[in-house]
């Protein structure tokens, strides 16, 4: 048996926000000042346009051992006519190592399809970045008892014909689309249950090793510093994506301490 060791995940998803690089550069040089802790495995996945000058800032702080940069999406093809969109190859260049695949806010305002989110994890482990896979099902399909249906469906589609390789990791992160951005985030004893049910289904496509030593599930939508423990206190939550709560970096802190 082989073993992976992991720490816990915080992920800050920074969306479109902040709108100059100046500002971006400011909030990243913040955290690099502010957070010190050896026990998180923290990542920033800024807009494209800034991923590059903060990966060189990377290569010249201390931050550098600690912070790892993720992108918000990707493409995937390789190359050729597809206007506006960015490859693995590209982000790997400028140093990204993870990216976030499958954002509800994609799904909705971009039509993205399970179909489109099953490519680009392929795409993406192909060329050894961690994949981010969000889920999550929206209030309507909660209130009529479709949640357990809607994530089943979303990882089957999500990893069907996915391989994965002892040295590869993917991260899922359950994000139960009517907690995003409200300031109602669901009970954690909820998400607990949530991402047990999350894990069964994966271990039903993988072998028990696999799914111990290759997967993290996280919790995503409305995380800030007053609810952040009761998540990563259960037994099964690997860690946290934080939305609007990661451009504060008072929030920051607090949580990541």
């Amino acid at each position: 048996m082989y073993f992976v060791y992991f720490m816990s995940i915080f992920i800050a998803n920074w969306k479109m926000n902040p709108v100059t690089l100046q500002e971006a550069k400011q909030l990243f040089n913040l955290m690099e000042k502010k957070i010190k802790s050896k026990n998180t495995e923290i990542i920033i996945c800024p807009p494209f346009i800034y991923l590059e000058p903060l990966s060189k800032l990377l290569q010249v702080t201390s931050y550098k051992p600690q912070a790892k940069l993720g992108a918000q999406d990707v493409f995937w093809e390789e190359k050729g006519a597809f206007t506006g969109e960015i490859s693995v190859t590209m982000l790997k260049e400028i140093g990204c190592q993870y990216v976030i695949i499958g954002h509800s806010e994609r799904r909705q305002y971009l039509k993205e399809t399970d179909e489109m989110v099953n490519k680009k994890v392929k795409a993406t482990l192909k060329k050894n970045l961690i994949p981010i896979i969000c889920i999550g099902e929206s209030l309507k399909q909660k209130q009529n008892n479709k949640r357990d249906f809607i994530i089943f469906n979303q990882i089957n589609k999500a990893l069907e014909g996915v391989s994965v390789k002892k040295n590869q990791k993917i991260i899922i992160a359950y994000e139960p689309i009517w907690a995003i951005g409200t300031g109602h985030s669901i009970n954690s004893q909820e998400a607990e249950d949530s991402i047990k049910k999350i894990k069964y289904a994966i271990i039903n496509l993988y072998s028990l090793n696999l799914v111990q030593n290759n997967f993290q599930i996280i919790y995503g939508g409305s995380v800030d510093s007053t609810n952040i423990k009761s998540f990563i206190d259960q037994s099964t939550i690997d860690g946290v994506l934080v939305g609007g709560a990661s451009l504060k970096i008072d929030e920051v802190v607090k949580m990541i301490e």
